[in-house]
């Protein structure tokens, strides 16, 4: 099993970009993360995002971009995206009436082909973040996989939230198995069956090491850490998780 690069979603630790985000990019930098993945960028320029990046040895792996946002201005999220050396724009999240039936997630998957297909003429690549509410079956298909099945695999990638997967029940090391050369970008935290709640890399029940094989057969370039609601300070519960998925590979 090859070691992949690890990043940390931003979001994990957005209690203290949003108080220092220079000095909070330099704590995740000395915590031995290869790169994040942006939630927005507080108050900076791209410009001085890039800066502080480059003065920290960090990548972009990903940056979480709304659907709303990419159909308001994606010459905006294009500019500012290849500004940043990144090449994954990932939407995040679906509300509720994005999602209510098989036909409303087959009009998203259409709405992802077209976005796909203008940023790709530009050098970059759309992929999907799923939660678990996708594993919500319609004539017994999963919402996620009606994405999946109705855009071109080389236009709309995957970020498979594979904790995500897990809260629902799914086997995640077998499901990614269907996303060979798909799913670029994997995030990575933790779930206690339990208490049916997140917790840090490592410390719960999702079956690491079987995801962590599975990912380097279908040639993921980044795992990235993420806590949604740390119940410890963020920088800890990432260092943590780093250190523990760290250990694993």
């Amino acid at each position: 099993m090859s070691k992949l690069p690890i990043a940390l979603q931003l979001y994990t630790v957005r209690d203290e970009t949003a108080k220092d985000f220079a000095g909070t990019l330099k704590k995740v930098a000395e915590i031995g993360f290869a790169g994040v993945e942006l939630a927005g960028r507080g108050d900076l320029s791209v410009q001085a995002l890039r800066s502080l990046l480059d003065d920290n040895n960090l990548k972009v792996a990903g940056s979480h971009v709304s659907i709303d946002e990419l159909e308001k201005d994606i010459a905006k999220v294009i500019d500012e995206n290849l500004s940043l050396g990144n090449a994954y724009v990932v939407v995040p999240y679906l509300g509720e009436d994005q999602r209510a039936d098989g036909a409303a997630y087959k009009a998203i998957a259409g709405k992802l082909g077209d976005l796909g297909e203008t940023l790709r003429t530009h050098g970059l690549t759309l992929a999907y973040h799923n939660h678990d509410f996708e594993f919500q079956k319609f004539d017994g298909e999963y919402g996620l996989d009606l994405i999946f099945n109705n855009t071109d695999a080389q236009v709309v990638k995957a970020e498979i939230d594979t904790c995500w997967v897990f809260a629902a029940g799914v086997d995640p090391a077998e499901y990614l198995k269907k996303f060979q050369g798909r799913a670029p970008l994997l995030h990575i935290k933790d779930w206690k069956l339990s208490e049916k709640a997140l917790t840090e890399v490592g410390t719960g029940d999702l079956p690491l090491d079987a995801i962590l094989t599975a990912a380097t057969e279908i040639g993921t370039e980044w795992l990235i850490v993420e806590h949604d609601e740390p119940k410890i300070p963020s920088l800890e519960s990432a260092k943590i998780s780093f250190e523990n998925l760290k250990a694993r590979q």
